[in-house]
């Protein structure tokens, strides 16, 4: 089990639960690449950079660290200069802009990069949106999870409403169908499954299921060559 896990997705699809419990569970460090491109994103608007300004926001890139710390059992914190903002990267107004971010090729470049050294010593478990078709695309296991719009804003809904943020749910599903549009057309590392990733429809599975079958394909050594 040496090698690295890539787990990708769309928005709300629940990459992000399913990859801390699989990492957890396997004893694998966890990368959540969807929250760094978060904190870049909270960080610029933190710093008045414009998300229109790509030099501005690779330069901000370069000059920011991330780091992932155990909160809790099974829980991580995200945080951007030494700051927790693990709750911060999670508002609406982060969640609109941060694929406008993640969209100019010279901040994923940089982001990229960062990536790619976390992930160098293995055993890692990375989920985003182009982590088998780009980040690592060596990556021994690769994962494309999915659900219908409808499941997937509800799931995001829920989020928002938990952290007391009351936007309504055709917003949400509004913004997430913007999201999918521009991740997918996206000229740099679109959002699309690698071609050997095994795509896990999560609509009608619980996160458990989920978890249980990836750790089943991991352990019995069934993919990958």
């Amino acid at each position: 089990m040496k090698g690295n896990i890539a787990i990708d997705g769309p928005a709300g699809a629940g990459k992000s639960t399913v990859a801390r419990q699989v990492a957890k569970r396997l004893g694998y460090l966890y990368i959540d690449t969807g929250a760094m491109y978060r904190a870049l994103t909270w960080k610029a608007l933190k710093s008045n950079v414009k998300v229109t300004d790509e030099a501005a926001l690779a330069e901000l890139a370069r000059r920011t660290s991330f780091e992932f710390r155990e909160a809790s059992p099974g829980e991580l914190a995200v945080f951007c200069d030494g700051e927790d903002v693990s709750r911060f990267i999670r508002s609406a107004e982060v969640s609109r802009l941060v694929s406008r971010v993640a969209a100019w090729p010279k901040v994923r470049e940089e982001m990229v990069r960062l990536q790619r050294k976390l992930a160098a010593g293995g055993k890692v478990v990375m989920d985003g949106r182009d982590i088998g078709t780009c980040v690592l695309p060596e990556a021994r296991y690769k994962f494309f999870l999915t659900a219908s719009l409808e499941e997937r804003a509800r799931r995001r809904w829920q989020e928002l409403v938990a952290q007391g943020d009351n936007v309504p749910l055709e917003k949400v599903k509004q913004e997430i169908e913007e999201r999918d549009r521009r991740d997918c057309q996206r000229v740099v590392a679109p959002l699309r499954p690698a071609p050997d990733a095994v795509i896990i429809d999560t609509s009608d599975l619980t996160p458990e299921e989920v978890i249980e079958y990836i750790i089943k394909v991991v352990r019995e050594d069934r993919y990958g060559g």
